[in-house]
């Protein structure tokens, strides 16, 4: 969800420079920044950016620069007037030389400048202008989120793959497999008989079901496999898939969490904790797609 764009443009009057930028975001928050007196544009900028982007904190700013142009010099007759009437009150009591023209016009304030009234089509055809290269800032901005997707698609198809390898190797682990699981339950239910003598059958189907079930880790392996299958197709589809991936790493990490609580020796429990891990690094890519 990271990148930025920036357009240049001007007319007679303005020069002006659009710049778009955003950063990761579990939803979209829209920022702008507009000079005085813009308070239109801000609103339509607050309009499009949903347009073109899902998620991510989008930040859009405008700069307009008028230099010289459009500017005229005018007199401030009040402040010449006050300036006049003080010579002329002061010429009584001292005896001085009348000021300058070029004198009165240097004193702060009498001389400044003053924009010049635009005419209507003026302005519309200037507010077009500036639309139009929001557009095209907008679409730039898009673009270069596109490309940053295109190399986390890559980062997360790594992680992925990371992911799929550990799920392969907790599958070939002796404690995952049918045979350790029945030698496991046949150890534990004769522990259960000895320690219990006399126990009902039913109840001694029920503990063994029970002690099967938190043994088995087939299941939790299945659904990583699920996942992760689920995952590929979303990165290959493109589009707003952010929150989708944001929930099955939830559910990876899930499932990596079972498989830890059930694991019953030191490998299986190493593999479910590189598990954890690498979901957590896929989660963190996963926060930068839209």
């Amino acid at each position: 969800m990271t990148g930025f764009a920036r357009r240049e443009g001007g007319d007679e009057t303005l020069t002006w420079t659009w710049e778009a930028k955003s950063v990761n975001g579990r939803g979209l928050e829209v920022r702008c920044r507009v000079p005085a007196g813009s308070e239109a544009l801000e609103a339509k900028v607050r309009a499009a950016v949903p347009k073109a982007c899902a998620r991510g904190n989008v930040t859009v700013s405008l700069n307009m620069d008028r230099g010289d142009r459009g500017l005229r010099l005018q007199v401030n007759r009040h402040v010449l007037d006050q300036v006049i009437h003080l010579t002329r009150e002061l010429r009584e009591e001292i005896d001085a030389a009348p000021p300058r023209l070029d004198g009165l016009l240097a004193i702060r304030g009498v001389l400044e400048t003053a924009e010049e009234t635009e005419e209507e089509a003026i302005r519309k055809a200037r507010e077009a202008r500036l639309e139009a290269d929001l557009t095209a800032l907008l679409e730039d901005l898009v673009e270069s989120r596109r490309l940053e997707g295109g190399r986390l698609k890559e980062t997360a198809m790594a992680h992925l793959d990371h992911i799929a390898g550990l799920t392969a190797q907790a599958r070939d682990c002796a404690a995952a497999q049918p045979e350790a699981l029945r030698e496991r339950l046949r150890r534990q239910v004769s522990d259960l008989l000895e320690a219990q003598a006399g126990l009902p059958e039913d109840r001694l189907a029920q503990e063994a079901a029970l002690i099967a079930s938190k043994a088995d880790v087939r299941e939790e392996l299945d659904r990583l496999s699920a996942h992760d299958a689920a995952a590929r197709e979303l990165l290959e589809e493109g589009g707003a898939i952010g929150r989708r991936l944001d929930f099955l790493c939830q559910e990876f990490n899930r499932e990596a969490n079972t498989l830890c609580s059930k694991a019953q020796d030191v490998e299986l429990t190493r593999i479910g904790l590189a598990l954890k891990n690498a979901v957590e690094q896929l989660r963190e890519q996963v926060q930068n797609i839209e």
